[in-house]
Formats: structure tokens, sequence, C-alpha cells
């Protein structure tokens, strides 16, 4: 079957390798978005951008770190779009909203349930609570397993800044989760 509009035909090697990478772009992309459907819809945006663009890709780089790139760039430049757009508020609708009971809760995937499961409650609850900027920076270092360098290319941030987020990140889940720790133990 011929490639679609605006789509070029990409090499097996390539397209397995960037779809290798489609578990961990989705986690990245949840805990961005914080919601599952826009998760699959910015990864989704970023497979798109990514086989368009797949041409431009220099074999013997990290494909990966590519991928991660244009996902946080998607991922920016729709929270951008979304800042701009007007939002029209009726009270009255918020309010009856406010009385109704809350949902039974979200749908959950595979990916939410491995995550809920692998992470402990108190992490996950402390690494939520982070600043998105050192959040961001964490998940990518201590998850992922990124470079530095590959974080600060992703993130269009300077490299000290990258070392900066990580290190005060550690630092708050660190302070949040302190308590935690048993008695006795001590630091060091």
């Amino acid at each position: 079957m011929p490639p679609g509009k605006g789509l070029h035909q990409v090499s097996p090697g390539f397209e397995a390798e960037a779809l290798a990478s489609l578990d961990s772009l989705y986690r990245a992309a949840l805990r961005l978005t914080r919601v599952p459907a826009d998760a699959e819809d910015l990864v989704q945006d970023t497979y798109l951008k990514a086989f368009r663009a797949a041409e431009s890709f220099e074999p013997g780089t990290n494909l990966r770190a590519w991928l991660f790139t244009i996902l946080h760039n998607t991922a920016r430049n729709r929270a951008r779009d979304r800042a701009r757009d007007t939002v029209s508020v009726d009270s009255e609708i918020v309010d009856r909203a406010a009385e109704l009971p809350p949902p039974g809760g979200a749908i959950e995937t595979p990916e939410t349930r491995l995550m809920r499961e692998t992470l402990a409650p108190e992490l996950q609850a402390a690494l939520d609570e982070l600043p998105e900027a050192f959040r961001e920076a964490v998940w990518l270092r201590d998850v992922e397993e990124f470079s530095y360098a590959e974080i600060a290319g992703m993130l269009s941030i300077p490299l000290g800044t990258v070392m900066s987020r990580i290190s005060r990140g550690r630092r708050l889940l660190f302070q949040r989760l302190n308590h935690l720790r048993p008695v006795g133990v001590v630091e060091g």
C-alpha cells in the first residue's frame, strides 16, 4: 500500500526501533498529561510527526531520544495552544456538576495499572506532587534513564538547568518520603 499524504516510506529497521519505544513514550506522555486519552493522542501525534520526518533522522544517533524530543515539543505546543483558548464558564452548570458524585473512576489501561502497581503509593503521590519541571526531569533521568545531555536536548534547556531540576526534584522527593524511613536508619 502506498504511504498516505505527507507520509514517506520508512525502513523496517526505523519502524521497528521507533515502535519499540511505544511503552516508554506512553508513560512519559501520561506523566505530562495525567489523562490516559490525552496521553494516547500525544503519542499518536508524536509517531505521526516522527514518521513524516523520518528522512531527517540521522541514522546512528539515538532514535529514542529523538522521539522523546518530539513528544515533549508536541506537549509543550499543545499546552501553549490550550492556554490561548478562550474559556467560557456557565456558573450554573459548574454548580450542578459540583453537586454530582465523582465519576466511578477512569478507565484503567495496562500501562496505568503497571505504573500504579510498580510504584509504591507514597512514591507515586510524591512524584505527582512535584512541580512539573522537576517531575519531568526526574522522570526522564531516573525512570527512562536518559542522560543529562539527552534531557537537555529534549526539553530545550541548558544542561545546568537539567542538573539543577533533577537535584532539586530528588531533594523534594526525599523530603516528602523521609517519614517512611525505618527508625534507626541513618543517611549516608
